[in-house]
C-alpha cells in the first residue's frame, strides 16, 4: 500500500469534518458540501461542490476539479499532493 492509499483510508471517514475546517463558510446539501472557492473572488455558494463521501470536487465556474480531499486541499493551499496529505493527516491527529 502506497502512502496515498494509506493516507486516504485515514482521511475518508473524516471528509465532512475536514471540509468544515478548511471551508468553514460552506454548507451540506444532501451528499455534497457547497462552498465558495477561496482561490478566486467567489461570493456566492453554488459552483464549488465537494462530495462528502469521496472528496471528489469541482468548481463548475472554472472547470477545476479533482478526485479526493488530498487534491482539494492541495488546490486550495497551492501545495503539492504529498504536502497536502501530510497537513490533512496532522489536522486529524494522524501520521502515516
Amino acid at each position: 500500500m502506497n502512502i496515498f492509499s494509506k493516507g486516504k483510508s485515514k482521511l475518508e471517514p473524516r471528509i465532512y469534518s475536514l471540509l468544515q475546517q478548511i471551508l468553514p463558510h460552506g454548507k451540506k446539501v444532501g451528499s455534497e458540501y457547497i462552498s465558495t472557492n477561496p482561490t478566486r473572488y467567489d461570493q456566492k455558494l453554488g459552483s464549488f461542490k465537494i462530495n462528502i463521501h469521496t472528496g471528489k470536487w469541482a468548481d463548475f465556474a472554472t472547470n477545476d476539479k479533482g478526485g479526493d480531499i488530498i487534491s482539494l486541499y492541495a488546490y486550495i493551499k497551492g501545495i503539492s499532493q504529498k504536502q497536502s496529505l501530510l497537513e490533512l493527516l496532522k489536522l486529524i491527529g494522524e501520521k502515516l
